[in-house]
């Protein structure tokens, strides 16, 4: 997985119509419906940090863990700022080792596509279940089949924002995956010029049917799977598709 140096300087301005109120109210809506007290909570793959810290307004006791110190550096720092004692760690998702058990996880914003090998999927549900406490509950969300080979696939997008420049480029590869090369053109110091640094990262899309058969190897049970930001089924062409699964052994 990318280190995401240069993305990480970025990345607030970059997701800016993300709404992260919006998914922590969303999230913390789901956990109601199930009467599931979120109790100690990871945001596995927290990036930023800022849904972390919109769960912490909520009076969510949870911490943050991300493969990339550059991503981190944003998150404690913006936390700082705000005078919020959250604890960030830096793992990679099929490697966490936590210092306890939890009551919750939370891996959003298609941070499981970003695992590219199903192994490695499998190896990272079955940390989150080692450390989940029975009965505990695990939500993500994933970048649908469909957005990998409508929406993404072969397709470039362009970012200008008052910070940067950036131009997104997708390449469709076989098996769902995506190639991405991101071009950022940030202005310098003197404010005279451009810079221009590349990232390059990949993406690959799960079929419903290797999802569930991960969960289960991993003790969870499927208790709903929605459309983005919905307590409705996916639609066929759904972009985003968000499962909530139980730990049941």
């Amino acid at each position: 997985m990318a280190s995401y140096g240069v993305f990480a300087d970025y990345y607030d301005s970059l997701t800016e119509n993300v709404e992260y109120l919006r998914r922590a109210d969303y999230i913390t809506q789901v956990f109601a419906r199930l009467n599931h007290d979120m109790g100690l909570s990871l945001d596995l793959a927290c990036g930023t940090g800022s849904l972390t810290m919109e769960l912490y307004k909520k009076g969510v006791d949870i911490y943050g863990i991300d493969g990339s110190y550059d991503m981190l550096a944003q998150a404690k720092e913006k936390a700082d700022e705000q005078g919020m004692d959250i604890l960030f760690l830096c793992q990679k998702m099929e490697n966490i080792d936590l210092y306890g058990t939890i009551d919750t996880c939370i891996c959003t914003l298609d941070s499981i596509n970003h695992l590219t090998k199903k192994d490695k999927v499998q190896k990272t549900f079955d940390r989150v279940s080692l450390f989940m406490n029975m009965g505990g509950y695990f939500l993500f969300d994933v970048n649908s089949v469909y957005k990998h080979r409508e929406v993404l696939g072969n397709n470039t997008f362009v970012y200008d924002t008052d910070r940067v420049f950036c131009v997104w480029q997708n390449s469709l590869c076989e098996n769902n995956e995506v190639n991405i090369q991101l071009d950022f053109f940030c202005l310098s110091e003197n404010r005279k010029d451009y810079r221009r640094y590349t990232e390059n990262f990949s993406e690959k899309a799960y079929t419903n049917e290797e999802i569930e058969e991960m969960l289960h190897n991993s003790g969870f049970e499927i208790e709903a799977v929605y459309g983005d930001l919905t307590f409705e089924a996916p639609k066929e062409q759904e972009e985003r598709i968000i499962y909530v699964a139980k730990k049941v052994k």
